[in-house]
């Protein structure tokens, strides 16, 4: 289980969307209020962002957020229209490490995994690798339910050239249902093409973790669109995901959610 943040909106310095927050991801990491399954997120961080020409960068670290010396130059020197960050705590037996460290990017989308998956080596790992290409499961370079949940995703893209990101997250979770014999699942995902947020807010057998945003918060400049697992600011106009929801965000739309 995990802790997940990401910020779309005019262009912010990542230490006011990181670091100065009242609540702040950062802060998540040692004392989170909605994490049930453990304590911390002390099992690494990463950040993902977009360069002007839409490249995507991503800086990962296995470490705890509060032990890495170069955030604070980074957070006070970069900023973007776009951010994606997390603070994990991995689940047994997926071990800490670069490769297992979140965001993952290929072909412009940025992921994330806030949840797991119930016996997922004697389940839903086979089921996913028996779906996919060579060549995507090449892509895996780390042992993770969320990196395979990500390459089920990256397969069905690039299976149907004309199907969306939107009716992709559909169809993946569609065939984890399928596929998951009754296991307990948690199924926060936030992904990013570069121009929009996609969260779920979801679950099979088990409860939904929790899921936030807010397009109103006024620690932000107006246009700012924020998405969290637990409300950064004491701001009024959080909004809490509902259930078995997908949450769209787009710069020039207002949001839209979608069931599950």
């Amino acid at each position: 289980m995990c802790r997940l943040a990401a910020y779309l909106g005019p262009p912010v310095l990542l230490q006011r969307f990181l670091l100065d927050p009242s609540h702040s991801l950062y802060e998540q990491s040692w004392a989170p209020r909605e994490l049930k399954f453990a304590r911390l997120n002390a099992d690494g961080f990463g950040l993902g962002w977009y360069a002007a020409d839409g490249t995507p960068a991503t800086y990962v670290n296995q470490m705890p957020i509060w032990s890495d010396i170069n955030l604070p130059a980074l957070a006070r020197t970069l900023t973007n229209p776009l951010w994606m960050a997390m603070v994990r705590s991995a689940t047994s037996p997926y071990r800490t490490g670069s490769a297992n460290t979140q965001p993952f990017t290929h072909d412009g989308v940025q992921f994330m995994h806030n949840g797991y998956v119930e016996d997922f080596d004697r389940t839903l790992r086979g089921r996913i690798r028996h779906f996919l290409s060579t060549g995507v499961e090449a892509g895996i370079g780390g042992n993770t339910d969320s990196e395979y949940i990500f390459a089920l995703l990256r397969q069905l893209l690039a299976s149907d050239d004309e199907l969306t990101l939107e009716n992709a997250i559909r169809a993946a979770l569609e065939l984890i249902d399928e596929w998951l014999d009754g296991r307990k699942v948690l199924l926060n995902v936030l992904l990013t093409d570069g121009e929009r947020l996609y969260a779920t807010r979801h679950a099979l057998n088990a409860e939904c973790p929790s899921l936030y945003f807010t397009t109103d918060d006024e620690s932000f400049d107006e246009g700012a669109q924020i998405i969290a697992s637990e409300r950064l600011t004491e701001g009024e106009f959080w909004q809490p995901v509902p259930e078995h929801h997908l949450l769209i965000l787009d710069p020039e739309q207002p949001p839209e959610l979608i069931r599950l």
